[in-house]
């Protein structure tokens, strides 16, 4: 992560340096969460880091806060993410997941350990603001919807995070070197799961035009700056794409050979993209890795309105196979 905090303790130091610290009144807070792999060594001390910036539009504007928190420690310090996620910041917080690309073995446990532990959280947090304020919650969760045009194909197929969520892979200098066909399907399953979440994805590296991207992107999340609309879904190019603007018909399929269709049992369109991913890369450390046990089968948090809207989107979920096996049948059949 370090590349991406340097950037954003830039963008305060520059944002800090535009008028003097009594200048307007301070309205809007965000707060942007960096997760996930360490471009270099854990910092030994710190497990969490924060740093804030501030901006104005113009001179006696009202100032926008933009707090900015790092978990250090890659997936080995999960319980720390309740802490800069409360019931009083939960509305001001987005998600930036690091992955890093030159490691695609370590890439979906940590991905799905990282998602996993934050989205617990989360909704967690978001079950107690309901119970003091459902005006509030009921405007989070409307909120998720905010990237996806209302007809867009798959609104009925998705699971967007309950927070905004950006999904970048680092190190793309190292990953444009690997075989095509494993670039295919590391690209093909991230699409996937940004997509499935309501998420942006994008690479990056070192390269200058790639971090000037990233920048750009952390300034819309930190101070609301607009939302890019480019796109690039082209597995030869670090891939770019905004929330809401990937579809399930563009990504495709899971990238599986004909002789294996029958052998995958999965219980929904994401375990069936990790079979396939874990496939090819199967993962190394996952002993290591904290077992995070699913809220959702826990009888302790059970709540009949939250239930329901599982069993909905598990049923869901089967059309989704149901639809995925057509595709892959007209496939057998066009071969």
């Amino acid at each position: 992560i370090e590349t991406l905090w340097e950037i954003a303790k830039t963008e305060v130091e520059k944002r800090g340096s535009n008028g003097t610290e009594g200048d307007g009144v301070e309205i809007g807070e965000k707060s942007v969460f960096f997760i996930g792999s360490k471009n270099g060594p854990p910092k030994p001390t710190l497990a969490l880091e924060y740093t804030y910036g501030r901006r104005a539009k113009g001179h006696n504007t009202p100032k926008n806060i933009a707090h900015f928190w790092e978990l250090g420690g890659g997936t080995s310090l999960l319980d720390l993410i309740s802490i800069p996620i409360t019931s009083d910041t939960l509305r001001t917080f987005s998600i930036v997941l690091v992955l890093d690309l030159s490691k695609p073995n370590d890439l979906w446990p940590s991905m799905e350990n990282l998602l996993q532990a934050t989205r617990s959280h989360v909704d967690k947090v978001m079950m107690k603001v309901g119970k003091t304020n459902s005006k509030a919650a009921s405007e989070m969760r409307q909120k998720m919807w905010s990237n996806m045009q209302k007809d867009h194909p798959d609104r009925e197929l998705i699971d967007p995070f309950p927070i905004p969520l950006v999904i970048i892979g680092s190190k793309y200098d190292i990953f444009q070197d690997f075989d095509s066909e494993k670039r295919k399907v590391i690209c093909k399953t991230l699409r996937f799961v940004a997509h499935y979440y309501g998420a942006s994805l994008m690479f990056t590296s070192k390269s200058e035009a790639l971090l000037l991207k990233i920048r750009g992107v952390i300034n819309q999340l930190a101070f609301g700056i607009d939302k890019s609309k480019s796109i690039c879904v082209d597995q030869n190019k670090p891939l770019f794409i905004t929330a809401g603007l990937d579809s399930l018909s563009q990504i495709g399929s899971p990238p599986v050979p004909d002789n294996d269709i029958g052998k995958l049992h999965a219980r929904s369109p994401m375990e069936l993209w990790k079979k396939v991913y874990e496939k090819l890369f199967p993962p190394k450390s996952i002993n290591t890795l904290k077992d995070i046990k699913d809220p959702a089968r826990d009888p302790q948090y059970a709540e009949s309105e939250v239930d329901e809207m599982r069993i909905q989107k598990d049923q869901e979920l089967e059309q989704y196979k149901r639809s995925s096996s057509k595709s892959w049948k007209q496939i057998e059949l066009d071969s």
